[in-house]
């Protein structure tokens, strides 16, 4: 009877001290926001993958701010790729009181939050949105780990004019602030280096059917077309072009398409050999860490890897980076670290400028061969 009442007290102690160690650990959120919904989830879905590692990896290794054990959690938003979802996902994350946000993917959802982060104080930090009119505000809470668009669109123009030396484009764009964007850097910068814009196209982010506006494009000869849109309209572009007899027409794009699952998407048209696609980072074997961590990302999430999931790996390591050397996740606290940060990352060793734009950002170009993505430089 007394063995049994010295092993209950002892359990009864162990459950106490295992309550008290527990509730040493203070929870703290970081939100994520990306189209986990709609035709542009495949994007989300590795976005999702970046952030979840390096909060699991994080948590692995023990964390801990100003003295105090800390739990990391991920609070993940759906935006669908709308504007109005998006800033609706971000005013959640405000009001789950997160401690910092990665995201999001597309120009035309960032833009409209990081007014909502702004009002509310939280920092978000984004390896995907492009649009150079993200930064104008100069909101202290908004941050970019990946080129703009002027250097995306001035390095394919600049490709296609000088080594390509084509002499006459179409430009295609699908009314987004990224696709926009990045179309209308391509243009002037094509028009300065001499390539005269033959045609002007529009259409949407939802669209399938190009018919109509690629055989108004061949009627005008160009020897290549830009599209500044996402996969999920370049796949069926380039098989519709292919159809049409467009198969020796140079095909270029920005990040939005530069992705392995273009091909797929494309549905083995011959036309995929044409494309030109430009990120704003370094290929995967030339980031510092990149070769070592898609081995990881590849063993934890098998075949589903699309491209930005290291920019968000790198974008979650940071804001806790910031938090630990300010010795606080309150972001009135640690924005001022965030600025200041020299964080060698997996894709990048990443400074800011006053505006929170990356320090001398690097692009990549890339075409594919066989059906696989290949980077040119």
């Amino acid at each position: 009877m007394q063995l049994k009442l010295k092993l209950t007290v002892a359990a009864a102690i162990a459950a106490v001290a295992g309550m008290a160690a527990a509730q040493d650990v203070t929870v703290v959120k970081i939100g994520n926001v990306a189209p986990m919904s709609g035709p542009q989830a495949h994007y989300g879905k590795d976005i999702e993958n970046g952030v979840r590692m390096a909060i699991d990896d994080m948590n692995a290794q023990g964390v801990v701010i100003g003295g105090k054990k800390v739990k990391l959690e991920l609070v993940n938003e759906d935006d669908a790729s709308d504007p109005k979802q998006g800033t609706a996902a971000a005013q959640k994350l405000c009001d789950a009181k997160v401690a910092g946000v990665v995201g999001h993917l597309n120009s035309g959802t960032t833009i409209p939050a990081s007014k909502v982060y702004n009002d509310c104080g939280i920092p978000h930090v984004t390896g995907a949105a492009t649009n150079p009119s993200l930064t104008k505000p100069g909101y202290k809470t908004t941050f970019r780990i990946i080129a703009n668009d002027n250097a995306l669109g001035v390095g394919l123009a600049m490709y296609a004019a000088e080594t390509l030396k084509l002499k006459s484009v179409a430009v295609v764009d699908d009314r987004t602030a990224y696709g926009q964007g990045v179309a209308n850097v391509f243009k002037r910068a094509a028009t300065e280096k001499g390539i005269k814009v033959v045609d002007e196209q529009f259409t949407t982010d939802k669209a399938t059917d190009f018919m109509a506006i690629l055989t108004a494009i061949k009627a005008k000869n160009p020897d290549g077309v830009f599209f500044g849109g996402m996969d999920p309209q370049a796949g069926p572009m380039l098989r519709q072009m292919e159809q049409l007899g467009m198969a020796n027409v140079k095909y270029f794009g920005g990040d939005g398409i530069c992705t392995t699952e273009l091909p797929r998407l494309a549905a083995g048209a011959k036309t995929i050999g044409n494309v030109i696609c430009a990120e704003g980072g370094a290929s995967l074997a030339k980031m510092p860490g990149g070769l070592e961590w898609k081995k990881r990302y590849d063993a934890k999430y098998p075949g589903q890897y699309v491209l930005y999931s290291p920019y968000k790996y790198d974008a979650t390591m940071l804001l806790v980076d910031a938090m630990k050397r300010a010795g606080s996740w309150d972001p009135k606290v640690y924005i001022p670290e965030l600025l200041k940060s020299n964080y060698k990352g997996v894709t990048a060793n990443i400074k800011f400028e006053p505006n929170g734009e990356l320090v001398n950002p690097a692009i990549t170009l890339y075409v594919y061969k066989d059906g696989k993505k290949a980077p040119l430089n």
